[in-house]
């Protein structure tokens, strides 16, 4: 499944980038950047949940395969 970047995930990924961030900033970063890839995940899942079943034949998915998607939890890759 294809994410596209959103502006959160570039801001992260910009402060990521600099390498005079004290370690305690690094955790925060770290931490932040993992919420929004759950956060990401769990939208995302939630939208394909809500696809018709000629969306998803369009996009090469099967029921089966979308429903072992959605079950999984927000962490789960």
């Amino acid at each position: 499944m294809t994410q596209f970047p959103s502006a959160t995930t570039t801001r992260l990924e910009s402060l990521k980038s600099r390498k005079s961030l004290p370690l305690l900033a690094d955790f925060f970063v770290l931490a932040a950047e993992t919420v929004v890839k759950w956060e990401q995940r769990s939208r995302s899942r939630r939208h394909l949940r809500e696809l018709s079943p000629h969306h998803l034949r369009d996009i090469g998915l099967t029921p089966d395969m979308v429903d072992l998607e959605v079950r999984k939890l927000f962490w789960q890759v």
